[in-house]
């Protein structure tokens, strides 16, 4: 007998090592454009009282802390794609990246409701700072994902009520902390539970898509790119 797991969904996690004075660097560049002119000014939801969305070019500002970021995200991302598509360096060479990026400034009470981000591929989210959360609350901003097998708990019973964690049906939580990214697969819902503390939560997010390298010329009025989105 063999017990075998289908339709798994990659997760990658990682930590940067000795990360505190580029995150310092980092909050207070945010705090300090935290507001207009940099603040999205289009979001595609609602952004709701207690976080502040910014612009979606983040990762095109010069400043040294942020193309640092930019090259440690981007790096990891790009090993993870190879990895689960067995490409080989070659391969690799082969396939042009581009990117949203854009930072979030969560403070008490703020939350970011259930979303996905289409017309991407892969996404992430890297913590600047968690802020202090308060005893009592221990999902407090937690990035919450969605299990994605809508229909698997149509019918629950004991043959099927305590799955080990690999099959289970319930979501997923990451409590953040500084200096940690996550990376998922763009399509999967996912939100950020209320926040319940004092200080900032600091996050940067990206989404990412691949083609072909020399696809925009080879075709006639080029690839079009995914327009911004909240």
């Amino acid at each position: 007998m063999k017990i075998f797991p289908m339709f798994a969904v990659p997760f990658m996690q990682t930590e940067l090592p000795d990360c505190a004075a580029l995150n310092r660097e980092l909050h207070a560049l945010f705090l300090q454009r935290e507001g207009e002119p940099w603040r999205n000014p289009k979001p595609s939801m609602s952004i709701l009282p207690g976080l502040f969305e910014s612009r979606f070019d983040l990762f095109s500002w010069p400043e040294a802390c942020v193309q640092a970021l930019h090259d440690f995200c981007m790096g990891t991302l790009l090993r993870t794609v190879a990895e689960l598509n067995t490409y080989a360096i070659d391969d690799m060479r082969q396939l042009e990246m581009q990117n949203h990026a854009w930072f979030h400034i969560t403070r008490r009470g703020g939350r970011f409701g259930s979303h996905n981000h289409p017309l991407a591929s892969w996404s992430g989210v890297y913590c600047v700072s968690a802020g202090r959360s308060e005893a009592g609350h221990a999902d407090s901003g937690d990035l919450h994902f969605h299990n994605p097998h809508q229909h698997a708990n149509m019918f629950n019973d004991p043959g099927n009520c305590r799955l080990n964690p690999l099959y289970s049906l319930e979501g997923r939580s990451f409590s953040l902390v500084p200096g940690q990214l996550v990376l998922f697969p763009s399509w999967l819902f996912h939100e950020v539970l209320p926040f319940h503390g004092e200080g900032e939560r600091v996050t940067v997010a990206f989404n990412c898509w691949f083609r072909p390298r020399g696809a925009a010329q080879a075709r006639q009025g080029g690839m079009p790119l995914p327009p911004p989105w909240g």
